[in-house]
């Protein structure tokens, strides 16, 4: 009974460093998702400004329309309100930028504003490497700090089960010492050890429905301890499979949204040189430069959502995986 008792206590102590290695991965992946959220809003900052720059020639081209007849005041408060309001956005991104430089700094216990001077030079995103393995044996979930928390809580109530049914039997203490008065009294007939002996029997036997209750408590206990482990399991299988998922499907977004950035800006410069010419009407030049900064901020954003991606299948492998023990299988996700 006390060396189940022991290995119990093992067991919980067992289950509570692993609930402090997932509050590790835990920390890891929010440093690294802030990480690639600030470095995503440097690069949407950088496209902003960008599109702010050529908005800004589109304005004073028609401002020189209109002074020169060939436009009116009303295309040029149309430019006008495009370019401020990619100046607006621009103004956004950056205070984005500050809170993700705050939030890091919180995040590797400094004052806000301790990494400013560190990651205000813009730099680019993360790269997500060329393959990541799929199709991982179940056994890797095992590195879980979750899973292997609730496999160590459901070892522990197994092993108090096996405790409460050991206390079923008679369990005798020997108190005090052999020395000659105790020999003397048993030699005179004395009855005291005797008589003590049977005493912790009866008392064991009498106390039976008290133990069968335990015992029953236990089972219950412990049924809910294996709940808690098929939970674990499952919600690790689902964070797998929805990291992996999302993986390929931002890939395949990349790479649509890349093309249609560039279909994007050379109908933004078309359209520019036929107003220009005379061959098209204001609005289709405020349309096509719209629908630059929109799919570039969305590329932008959706590289971000790739590697954030790829972070939450760390996280949900438990901090990583081997290479080396990876199956055949890849994807790429490049």
């Amino acid at each position: 009974r006390q060396r189940n008792a022991v290995d119990a206590a093992v067991a919980d102590a067992t289950a509570t460093a692993l609930d402090l290695r997932a509050v590790h991965v835990s920390l890891s992946a929010e440093v690294a998702l802030n990480y690639t959220s600030l470095r995503s809003a440097q690069a949407r900052l950088d496209i902003a400004r960008r599109n702010e720059a050529s908005q800004a020639e589109t304005r004073q081209l028609t401002e020189w329309r209109r002074d020169a007849g060939l436009a009116t005041s009303l295309d040029v408060e149309r430019a006008r309100a495009n370019h401020e309001q990619t100046r607006a956005q621009a103004a956004s991104l950056g205070a984005s930028i500050a809170q993700s430089m705050h939030r890091l700094a919180i995040l590797t216990g400094r004052e806000p504003g301790a990494l400013t001077s560190r990651l205000s030079i813009a730099a680019p995103l993360p790269t997500v490497p060329e393959q990541v393995a799929i199709g991982i044996p179940a056994d890797t979930l095992r590195q879980r700090p979750d899973v292997g928390a609730a496999e160590q809580r459901l070892l522990a109530e197994t092993l108090r089960v096996t405790q409460a049914n050991a206390s079923r039997y008679p369990s005798f203490t020997l108190r005090g010492s052999l020395g000659t008065d105790i020999v003397s009294g048993i030699a005179s007939g004395g009855t005291s050890l005797v008589g003590s002996l049977v005493g912790g029997l009866a008392h064991t036997l009498v106390d039976g429905g008290r133990i069968r209750q335990q015992i029953e408590i236990q089972g219950a206990v412990q049924a809910q301890a294996l709940a808690s482990y098929e939970s674990a399991i499952l919600t690790a299988l689902e964070d797998v499979e929805n990291a992996l998922v999302s993986l390929d499907a931002t890939r395949q977004r990349l790479g649509a949204l890349d093309a249609a950035a560039d279909a994007a800006r050379n109908a933004a410069l078309l359209a520019r040189q036929q107003y220009t010419s005379g061959l098209t009407d204001f609005q289709t030049v405020l349309d096509t430069e719209r629908t630059v900064l929109s799919v570039e901020d969305s590329v932008a954003s959706t590289e971000s959502d790739r590697i954030a991606a790829l972070v939450q299948l760390y996280k949900a492998l438990g901090g990583g995986w081997s290479t080396t023990s990876a199956p055949a299988s890849q994807v790429n996700p490049s």
